[in-house]
């Protein structure tokens, strides 16, 4: 029985920085209409990616003029470059890289390791931050 639990508990999260973060831009692609969308705004999904305290905001009603991770209303990516930035205490600073119809995007991820694997707890552009994104455009 402590096996399963143990199971259940590392599928639950992200193993890798990289891997949390590629699994993000998989919601922004073409295929599947699951995957096709960007990263969804229900509880399954806010617990898988994001720490406690950035879950609530990801889940509050807003409106916003774009998707923050993509930095645009609509997308159509190149291939996306992740790699680590820096380790810095608990928190480890992971970039992403790639063109949105042209326009080229770096965001870097502020992701800490919890019980359950890996998860962000921020995401900087250079000009925002999705913690401050998210409470701007609360509804």
């Amino acid at each position: 029985m402590a096996v399963l639990a143990g199971l259940a508990a590392a599928e639950a999260g992200f193993r890798t920085p990289e891997s949390l973060v590629r699994n993000v831009y998989a919601h922004y692609g073409k295929g599947a209409p699951d995957f096709s969308r960007g990263l969804p705004r229900d509880e399954a999904t806010a617990q898988k990616f994001f720490d406690p305290n950035l879950r609530s905001a990801w889940l509050a009603p807003r409106t916003e003029p774009y998707d923050f991770m993509v930095q645009s209303p609509t997308w159509k990516l190149g291939p996306v470059a992740v790699s680590i930035l820096r380790k810095q205490f608990d928190k480890t600073y992971v970039t992403a890289s790639f063109d949105n119809a042209g326009h080229s995007v770096t965001l870097n991820f502020i992701l800490v390791q919890g019980r359950d694997g890996w998860m962000i707890t921020d995401v900087e552009s250079p000009h925002d931050s999705l913690r401050m994104f998210l409470e701007q455009f609360r509804n």
